[in-house]
């Protein structure tokens, strides 16, 4: 067997390891590299001469790229007959609106036996020669499209200070942290406490901007100092201008905070 795959990835270093994996599960596989939307929708139309023939058994996308979106791309490679599997930095609470579209994807970093599984499947709808286009095909990918539209993204905060209310820009926000059933909010100035609960607000964040690094906070990127680990051997980390305020990082969220998304 020798699939040909498409593999865009905007990210060297990422698209070299999952090409090596690649390798190693498939090292008769041909594949086509591409870093951005654009190249990869160029190398669709350029298929082998035959319009009606798939250009590509399978194509790994990244759903962040330059250019044409991972998105768009999905949708060219569905309507020539290729196999799709997005890859992305997604949290895990995304991972419904990717089952919900009825496409496979995988999460990074990516772990090998996840991917095992993943060309498992492909292997086998490329064995029985099971349509990789179609009204279905479709269908899931609109549904993904629709569950992945970004929410409102919060502006302002009304948080309250004493007895004050004020009425806080997210912009200056540098971490929300748990206090039980509501949120307290710091910033460079001091903290304040907010009535909705992480769980409530990280819908409302924008994810690029906004991580959650432990069941307790959510930090925004910009504002990270450092992680360290502290003398019980747990990470820890520490914002630029608030260094008194040291914040937990759980184990989970640590691969996304060392590969940078």
């Amino acid at each position: 067997m020798s699939p040909r795959v498409l593999l865009v990835e905007d990210e060297a270093p990422q698209r070299a390891a999952l090409l090596a994996a690649l390798r190693a599960h498939w090292p008769h596989a041909s594949v086509r590299e591409a870093g951005d939307g654009d190249a990869a929708l160029a190398a669709l139309a350029d298929g082998s001469g035959d319009s009606s023939a798939p250009p590509f058994d399978v194509a790994f996308l990244d759903i962040r790229l330059p250019g044409a979106s991972g998105l768009a791309v999905a949708r060219a490679a569905i309507a020539r007959g290729v196999r799709v599997v997005f890859t992305t930095a997604y949290d895990q609470h995304a991972v419904e609106a990717f089952e919900q579209g009825a496409v496979d994807y995988l999460l990074k970093p990516i772990r090998p036996e996840r991917l095992a599984d993943t060309l498992r499947r492909v292997e086998a709808a490329l064995a029985t020669g099971a349509a990789a286009a179609g009204p279905s095909a479709a269908a899931g990918l609109d549904a993904l499209i629709a569950a992945l539209q970004p929410a409102r993204r919060l502006q302002w905060i009304s948080a309250s200070l004493g007895d004050t209310l004020k009425l806080i820009a997210v912009d200056e926000v540098l971490a929300f942290r748990a206090e039980d059933k509501m949120s307290r909010l710091v910033t460079a100035d001091g903290d304040a406490v907010i009535r909705p609960s992480l769980k409530e607000l990280l819908p409302q964040l924008d994810p690029e901007r906004f991580w959650q690094v432990h069941r307790s906070a959510i930090v925004q990127v910009a504002a990270i100092a450092h992680v360290k680990r502290d003398e019980l051997g747990r990470h820890v980390l520490r914002l630029k201008q608030r260094p008194d305020e040291p914040i937990p990082v759980s184990r989970a969220f640590l691969p996304r905070l060392r590969d940078g998304g």
